[in-house]
């Protein structure tokens, strides 16, 4: 189901050899450690790997929103609500400012970043930062949360993408208020040198215009979007640990000491 995450344990180093010590002239073995092939440990080494193969660090994604964004997309693939052909996922950590790039789009596949880029957040949700984030119809905020992309259509904004939430009570609403990804004038490097931040969306995760299309073509017809805000009050029955774990280590060997 996840070929990809079966070739990271190829490269992890098994447990060390027993040695002989000969200090004060007798004869005594010296056993390393054993290493720990916990299904938490492996786990946790299949994220280390992931995301140090795919250089998110040197891009500005941190670990902590990678770790997360991941155990959702691994639990939206366990229960089928992920399109089976392609290994993408994108992330949005409002965390960051509006004048730093803040979205990233993941190929799993071949651990590549493909897209790093500015992204609005909506006009309610603050200035130059995100901090406040509503799934209410008309509140021109941004919605946190797990979203499966779904299809393109032509509206206000031109090209556009439609998003499905996934989170009860913080996204479920995303059709209804139209959150879609489109592309938008007022995110681009300009409008910050002049305006000292982004322009801001009725609540819409909105583009570059000089990359939505490419984008849109990349993450379209179900692959998982994750927008992140930490301290938010945000919570999610697709952060299970143990689903993920589940998901991940099934697709791999079981290593033995």
């Amino acid at each position: 189901m996840l070929p990809f995450l079966a070739s990271l344990f190829l490269a992890t180093p098994m447990a060390g050899p027993v040695t002989k010590s000969m200090a004060g002239g007798a004869s005594s073995e010296l056993r390393l450690p054993r290493a720990d092939f916990s299904p938490q440990a492996r786990f946790d080494q299949q994220l280390h790997a992931t995301y140090a193969a795919l250089g998110a660090a040197q891009e500005g994604l941190r670990y902590e929103t990678f770790a997360k964004a991941m155990t959702g997309y691994l639990n939206l693939r366990q229960a089928g609500k992920l399109a089976e052909n392609k290994q993408l996922l994108t992330v949005v950590d409002f965390d960051l400012p509006s004048t730093e790039k803040r979205l990233w789009v993941l190929d799993l596949a071949n651990n590549e970043i493909l897209f790093h880029t500015l992204v609005a957040h909506g006009h309610n949700s603050g200035e130059n930062e995100a901090t406040n984030f509503s799934n209410t119809d008309q509140s021109n905020m941004s919605s946190l949360g797990f979203y499966a992309t779904a299809g393109e259509y032509t509206g206000k904004h031109g090209r556009s993408l439609k998003l499905e939430g996934m989170d009860e009570g913080f996204n479920t609403n995303a059709e209804a208020r139209s959150i879609v990804m489109h592309g938008a004038d007022y995110v681009s490097e300009d409008f910050i040198k002049q305006n000292g931040r982004l322009g801001r969306s009725l609540g819409c995760p909105a583009l570059p215009m000089d990359m939505k299309d490419a984008i849109i073509d990349t993450v379209n017809g179900g692959t998982c979007l994750f927008l992140n805000k930490s301290d938010a009050g945000y919570s999610s029955q697709y952060l299970n640990q143990d689903v993920a774990i589940a998901a991940l280590v099934s697709a791999t060997p079981n290593h033995t000491s």
